[in-house]
């Protein structure tokens, strides 16, 4: 079994903390089923980054609404980069998998499918 990292970004309209941890848990949900992850043994851990307009929650506790009690998880901001998509959250997941890098699927939802409009699975 290789470890494998999979990708998925959200956006939310505003700061509050009942969007921002929605938006998460929407787009974990969708990253799990997508790759068929349904074990969170397979689960190394996940990294979360929020644009510097999202601070009133962290979106690891999605992940530990889930059930990720066990896996190691971290929450960081993403570089202000001027004219960047704005309200982003991003998740950075590192799996066990049998598949190949070419097999996973990762997920763009909302506002963010505009960041990868090259992927599949941002459509």
């Amino acid at each position: 079994m290789a470890v494998r990292g999979v990708r998925g970004a959200t956006c939310v309209t505003a700061d509050e903390p009942v969007l921002i941890r929605e938006a998460a848990k929407e787009l974990m949900e969708e990253i799990l089923r997508r790759n068929q992850i349904h074990d969170f043994d397979d689960v190394i851990s996940a990294v979360f980054t929020t644009t510097e307009d999202l601070v009133s929650a962290f979106p690891a506790e999605a992940a530990r609404a889930l059930g990720m009690n066990q896996v190691p998880l971290l929450c960081a901001r993403e570089i202000p980069v001027p004219n960047s998509m704005p309200r982003c959250i991003r998740i950075l997941l590192h799996i066990n998998s049998e598949r190949k890098p070419s097999q996973i699927e990762h997920v763009y939802l909302r506002e963010a499918q505009k960041l990868r409009p090259d992927l599949k699975s941002a459509q």
